[in-house]
């Protein structure tokens, strides 16, 4: 006899059925990639040799991180048990919603921001309270304070922050912090090494300090899928509950400390990046195409109501960036990562060849970031 066939699926949770999808825009990604705030060369050629020495035996076992977290609690100069590798930063953040977000609690986000955050935190019992900077995308500060209550529980800062690349000062995260004792204050540094700024200092003075950390920006490993999470010990507790033990694999295991080691490689890295980028905006002042200061790898600019067209132009000429026109408050505005010097003045031909060819009234706006 033939086995009944079931017509309906199960029906997922609510709040899964309410969550706000992320698709990212992927697709071929074969031309210059400017979109996703990347390493655009590759990643360090000590990271290449460990690569190449990997056996098939060694994928056979689950990887043990615990080694390698205490080499990176070492080179942070925090203790091991304050440090938790995950699979990328999009797995920490998860995991901290996950620990301390529940049915009546509130996530403060400034917006605009990283959009995992509302998508993480949708999956939770929480309450999303979205904090909108001004027109000139500085943090909010104020409006933050203003908007703390007892139900706030996670407060998240992307420092800096994208697609903006603004910032918070040491100071107002310490106020923050402060004013919400009953919050976990967590500090996105993903793009810690271009603005060489850092509140990891402060973990044993704030006990609701969270810092997250990523290997997918400046150490080119964003294939590998490595980020970080740093605390207090008792924090730490917590998220290791909710956090799987083998969530980050082997092969990363085994190529973080020889990323970590090549400090040369990073700080020429490093040092591209940040010519590379006062290069370009001052390019980008030339042509008259609005812009807004950054102190990360990527720079916001504003192209009016043709950005859709723009992108495809860019695309099409071979420059992958990225629209954020659906971010809160960045209506016509595009995310542009920044490579090498070299890529950056092929990236300012075609902007300038768009700025043309789609007849962007820039002459408006020449000036403004002066």
């Amino acid at each position: 006899m033939a086995e009944p066939v079931i017509a309906v699926s199960p029906a997922p949770r609510a709040r899964v059925r309410a969550m706000k999808e992320y698709h990212p825009p992927l697709g071929s990604r074969d031309a210059m990639r400017l979109d996703f705030n990347e390493n655009t060369v590759a990643c360090s050629p000590a990271v290449s040799r460990v690569l190449a020495q990997i056996s098939a035996g060694a994928l056979t076992r689950y990887p043990e991180r615990e080694p390698v977290e205490a080499i990176i609690a070492a080179h942070l100069g925090v203790e091991a048990a304050q440090v938790a590798l995950t699979n990328g930063v999009d797995e920490a953040i998860h995991v901290l919603f996950q620990a301390f977000l529940d049915a009546g609690d509130e996530l403060l986000l400034p917006v605009p921001t990283y959009t995992m955050y509302e998508v993480y935190a949708s999956a939770t019992d929480a309450k999303i309270v979205a904090v909108q900077a001004t027109n000139d995308f500085e943090f909010p500060f104020e409006r933050l304070l203003a908007a703390i209550t007892p139900r706030t529980k996670i407060i998240a800062i992307a420092n800096p922050n994208s697609p903006v690349g603004s910032i918070a000062t040491r100071e107002q995260i310490v106020e923050i912090a402060r004013r919400a004792p009953q919050a976990i204050i967590l500090v996105d540094e993903a793009y810690f090494h271009f603005y060489g700024k850092t509140v990891l200092d402060l973990l044993g003075t704030l006990p609701n300090l969270v810092v997250a950390r990523t290997f997918s920006k400046a150490y080119g490993l964003a294939g590998l899928r490595v980020g970080l999470l740093a605390s207090s010990l008792e924090n730490m507790r917590w998220i290791r509950r909710v956090l799987s033990p083998y969530s980050v694999n082997s092969v990363a295991l085994a190529c973080l400390p020889a990323a970590l080691e090549d400090t040369a490689y990073l700080d020429n890295y490093i040092a591209e990046v940040l010519a590379a980028r006062a290069k370009f905006e001052s390019a980008l002042d030339k042509i008259g195409i609005r812009r807004w200061p950054s102190r990360a790898n990527f720079v916001l600019v504003e192209i009016g109501p043709r950005h859709g067209e723009f992108v495809r132009h860019m695309n099409a000429a071979g420059v992958l960036v990225r629209d954020r026109s659906s971010d809160p408050g960045c209506d016509g505005c595009v995310r542009i990562t920044v490579g090498t010097r070299e890529q950056m003045r092929r990236a300012a031909e075609v902007i300038e060849e768009a700025a043309s060819t789609l007849d962007l009234n820039v002459r408006k706006i020449r000036g403004i970031n002066a």
